[in-house]
């Protein structure tokens, strides 16, 4: 392996250890029997009689984890945790799912009806923490349409996520066709108070792109939701009773800012993309490079959003002769899925790198901070300028598997797939080009 691979690497597993979600509770909350201090408000505890966690998304156990161990010694809670897996040590007084994701299975829905329920005996002396991270889309899902069925569901999920349309996009359709997202499920629980604290892999002000906003208002409307299906060409690739409940008038609007449900409501960004580029660009400064961040290709499509980052790189490169240059970007480019390969956006946007940088002194990493890249076992991938001309001699084609969405077969035939398992958090994208001089 070429150095500036590991050293692309090795950024990534700094950026792992930075983000740690348990040590960040611990710096960014306290809480007593009489306050919990937030970090931009104080929410009083006296008058208190009941707690309950619901915990949504891939970083479901370690924020339990973390928010739990504020507690006060004897603090009775309970809540329900929708995560992929179950944790290799449960918390006794919380109910756990093991949710489908990408697209969601039946714990995902019985995760739904079982918090509704829980939600539903929530009055002014019960404080609600809503514990919200990426993957809860599907991990919690319930349709308001009684009719439609978990296969129904399905369609709709993985009609929305193959489609090419940006998260915004989809999540503001799901919100709309769903019983638990959208802020529905502050609506169950409308006089508690409610804290809903967040690890995000969604663009700055677009908080109700995450886990599809269940506790948070939303600010898009139904009219947004059938430009979306207009622009994406959806409602053809639904299955036909679902067609029928999107005739105009069948669906209920999402409820807004202004609904008395959020009047006792407070949000805390516990991570996002600060976080995610300052930990990035520590430790790439750390290793020589000469750094700067870039979110400006966030929802980008794929091939767009490497040809400007790679312009970037070399420009940086001819600002800075005889230095050691690097970019970092976050977000998610768009890859629509045209194949039955295995792979996700990070390692395409690696593979639509390989042709660009061959024979270049140029390493690009693209991973997922939860581990994940669509449907491959892997966190991404990483190539410099020898990929191509080792992968030509492996007989692999980069453009067949690109066609193919086979990204992660053809890194992993070179040993360049990155493979972490699930990490327990769920930032960012993160994207890593290093070039030398």
């Amino acid at each position: 392996m070429r150095a500036t691979k590991q050293i692309a690497r090795e950024i990534f597993q700094h950026v792992l250890s930075s983000i740690d979600i348990p040590a960040v509770m611990q710096r960014k909350l306290q809480m007593d029997h009489s306050q919990l201090i937030l970090p931009s408000a104080i929410v009083p505890l006296a008058n208190l009689s009941r707690i309950v966690i619901i915990a949504i998304g891939k970083a479901s156990h370690a924020m339990t984890q973390g928010l739990t161990s504020l507690f006060p010694p004897g603090t009775p809670y309970e809540g329900v945790v929708a995560a992929p897996a179950t944790p290799a040590s449960p918390i006794p007084s919380l109910q756990y799912f093991a949710a489908g994701h990408p697209i969601p299975n039946e714990d995902s829905l019985r995760a739904a009806q079982t918090i509704l329920r829980l939600l539903s005996n929530c009055d002014l002396r019960t404080l609600v923490f809503f514990l919200l991270s990426g993957g809860g889309s599907a991990l919690v899902e319930l349709p308001l349409d009684p009719a439609l069925t978990l296969a129904d569901v399905q369609t709709i999920h993985h009609t929305l996520v193959t489609c090419g349309a940006p998260i915004d996009a989809m999540n503001t359709v799901r919100r709309h066709l769903s019983a638990v997202k959208g802020g529905r499920l502050a609506l169950a629980a409308p006089t508690a108070q409610k804290v809903t604290l967040a690890v995000t892999d969604v663009p700055m002000g677009k908080e109700a792109a995450l886990a599809s906003a269940p506790s948070l208002p939303d600010p898009t409307t139904i009219a947004d939701v059938e430009r979306i299906f207009a622009e994406h060409d959806l409602l053809k690739r639904f299955p036909l009773a679902i067609q029928h409940w999107l005739l105009p008038g069948h669906v209920p609007e999402t409820p807004k800012a202004d609904h008395p449900a959020f009047a006792k409501s407070h949000f805390e960004l516990l991570l996002g993309m600060d976080d995610l580029f300052h930990a990035a660009h520590h430790a790439t400064e750390a290793r020589g490079y000469v750094c700067f961040c870039d979110n400006s290709t966030d929802d980008w499509p794929v091939e767009k959003a490497a040809d400007n980052l790679l312009s970037q790189l070399e420009a940086w490169q001819r600002e800075n002769p005889g230095q050691h240059v690097a970019i970092i970007a976050d977000g998610e480019v768009s890859s629509p899925v045209a194949g039955d390969g295995l792979g996700g956006r990070n390692s395409a946007f690696v593979l639509a790198c390989v042709e660009k940088i061959a024979g270049k002194h140029i390493t690009v990493l693209s991973v997922g901070t939860d581990g994940i890249d669509g449907n491959s076992p892997a966190a991404g991938a990483v190539a410099d300028g020898e990929t191509l001309a080792r992968a030509r001699l492996a007989g692999s084609d980069p453009q067949a598997a690109f066609r193919e969405s086979d990204a992660y077969t053809f890194f992993a035939k070179l040993d360049d797939a990155i493979i972490t398992g699930p990490t327990g958090n769920n930032l960012r994208d993160l994207r890593i080009l290093l070039s030398d001089p």
